[in-house]
Formats: structure tokens, C-alpha cells, sequence
């Protein structure tokens, strides 16, 4: 059936869909309205499917039309995009690297990972996108996208992707001073029934600290839950429960404020940062960059304790 579709016939479809009528998009057409009518009906009697159902003097989509409507928007998108980028002048001259980010990737790991392709020879134009892991993978694996970063070594072999381990900082707990007044000295079990910030459930570090949690005897007193864990270190800077953050140094935190300390390390918990491609796009000189790089050990030390 794919291959008897016609993409003419689809446009004409598509404005007849967007417009819910057929004189108003032959007017926009330049062409008449038996003519469309035609077309579209050739495109149903290749689909083996009614689109349009009449209703009073207009046409409404049939649930079969709404589903074609879905695919042509995105098909005449990709299409508009497309012509778009190939009447690019700088085409020739420029280097297009078009990269997926989780939503928990800290933003400044996605510059210290992607800050080497600026020196590159050819001028860089990088287009990023944020969204969930599983969503940027399937992009990934239709070539919509060439990269993705995310904190979450999600098992791809099933959809064949090259993944590499970029770094792993060990995650360390603080907390503003005033909360620790009520603490013992006694870390971690310090921690039990104590208001906590943590990562939203579906953040690959979350298991690991509930986790470690158990592993020591600690039952936190969950006050706030986020997805960005910038925000999560807003809140905790603000006092309203000790936090969790991933950092290679306690001064990435505490940043020389008296009132912000440094409790402990979550020993053996990392948040570790992947980068995923398609085999077929590793000869993109920037995902050479990235992924043939000598083999190196990412683990911190705590993490290997």
C-alpha cells in the first residue's frame, strides 16, 4: 500500500484537512475544486480508507483522517526543514551537529563535553533539544538527532547504539547550618528522619541513594522531589532540607559560604554522564571528538569505594 501513496496527493489532502473545506484550499491551491477533489480521492482509494466525512456545508476528518493528518504534519514539517537547510548559504562551510539532552543532564557537563568541537577546522553550528532519555533515542535511531547526553546508561543494544561513559562524580550531602544544629557527628546515620531533597523518581541517581538509604539505616523525610537538580540545589541552599548533589569538589558547592556545609559523601552512590550516537553517524567529525578518545577511567574514587 506505501508504495502506491502519492506525496502530491497527500499535500492536497493536507490543506483540505488544515482549511475544512475544499473551495478554501483550492482557492490557496490556484487549482479547481474538482481537480482537488480527485486527487484526494485517489489518495483514499490508495490508503483503502474514507478521511473526510461531510458535515453541513464543511468536511470533517474521519478518525482515519486524523491519523494521516498527524503523519503529514510531520512529513511537510521535515520537508519544510529540509529546503530550509539546503538553501543555507553556509551549508558547505558548516559543520551541523544536532544534539539530544535529557532532562536531568546538568547543563554545564553538556558544555564541558561539547566545548572541544568549537575548536574543530569547519565553522559549528550545534542544535540542541531537551527531553526525556527514551524519546531522544528513538530520534536518535530515526537519524532525526546525531547526539545524546544523559546520566543513565538505559540498555540500548536492542536499538544498536554506541554508547561511551563520559564522567562520574560522586554525589555529596549538604545542608544550610541551621539545619544541622539538631545533627549528631555520627554520618550518615546524622541523616535519619531528617527533611530531604532528592531527585524525582525517574532520575537514574534516585535508586541509588534509597538504596543507600536503606544500606545504612536512614529513613529521610522526602520534603521535595525534582526533576532538575538545579532547582533542588536552590531549595537547598535555601534551607529547606539537606540535599544531594553530584560535584568532582565541595567547593563546587559550598562556594566559600559560611552558611552552606558540606555533611558527607554518599559512599559508593555516582552520578555517571553517558553519550549515545548511531554507529552508521560516528564518522561526524564531531562525534569522532567525542567518541574515539583513548579509553580512560571516568570512576571517581568514592564511587570504586
Amino acid at each position: 500500500m506505501s508504495h502506491d501513496l502519492n506525496f502530491h496527493h497527500l499535500r492536497y489532502f493536507w490543506m483540505v484537512a488544515r482549511l475544512g473545506s475544499m473551495t478554501a484550499a483550492a482557492n490557496q491551491l490556484g487549482v479547481r475544486v474538482q481537480t482537488l477533489s480527485s486527487q484526494v480521492a485517489l489518495l483514499e482509494k490508495a490508503l483503502g480508507r474514507s478521511l473526510f466525512q461531510p458535515q453541513g456545508r464543511g468536511l470533517v476528518l474521519t478518525e482515519a483522517g486524523r491519523v494521516a493528518l498527524r503523519y503529514a504534519d510531520q512529513i511537510f514539517q521535515l520537508g519544510d526543514q529540509l529546503s530550509d537547510s539546503l538553501h543555507d548559504d553556509a551549508l558547505d562551510h558548516t559543520l551541523r551537529l544536532s544534539v539530544g539532552i535529557a532532562d536531568a543532564l546538568p547543563k554545564a557537563l553538556t558544555f564541558q563535553t561539547l566545548q572541544g568541537i568549537l575548536a574543530l577546522p569547519q565553522q559549528v553550528r550545534m542544535v540542541f533539544r531537551e527531553g526525556r532519555f527514551e524519546e531522544l533515542c528513538t530520534e536518535l535511531v530515526q537519524h532525526r538527532i546525531d547526539l545524546v547526553l544523559a546520566e543513565r546508561p538505559v540498555a540500548v543494544t536492542s536499538l544498536h547504539l554506541k554508547v561511551v561513559s563520559l564522567l562520574s562524580y560522586p554525589v555529596r550531602v549538604f545542608a544550610k547550618a541551621q539545619r544541622t544544629l539538631s545533627m549528631s557527628a555520627d554520618f550518615p546515620r546524622n541523616l535519619h528522619q531528617q527533611p530531604f531533597l532528592l531527585p524525582a523518581r525517574n532520575n537514574a541517581l534516585r535508586p541509588k541513594l534509597e538504596h543507600w538509604f536503606e544500606s545504612n539505616g536512614i529513613a529521610p523525610i522526602v520534603v521535595g522531589e525534582f526533576e532538575d537538580l538545579a532547582l533542588l540545589e536552590a531549595f537547598g541552599r535555601g534551607g529547606m532540607g539537606v540535599f544531594v548533589m553530584p560535584c568532582q569538589t565541595i567547593e563546587d558547592v559550598v562556594h566559600g559560604q559560611s552558611d552552606m556545609l558540606y555533611l558527607g559523601d554518599a559512599q559508593g552512590v555516582c552520578e555517571e554522564f553517558y553519550a549515545f550516537a548511531h554507529p552508521r553517524s560516528l564518522n561526524h567529525p564531531a562525534l569522532r571528538l567525542i567518541f574515539n578518545k583513548p579509553e580512560q577511567n571516568t570512576e571517581c574514587a568514592v564511587c570504586q569505594e
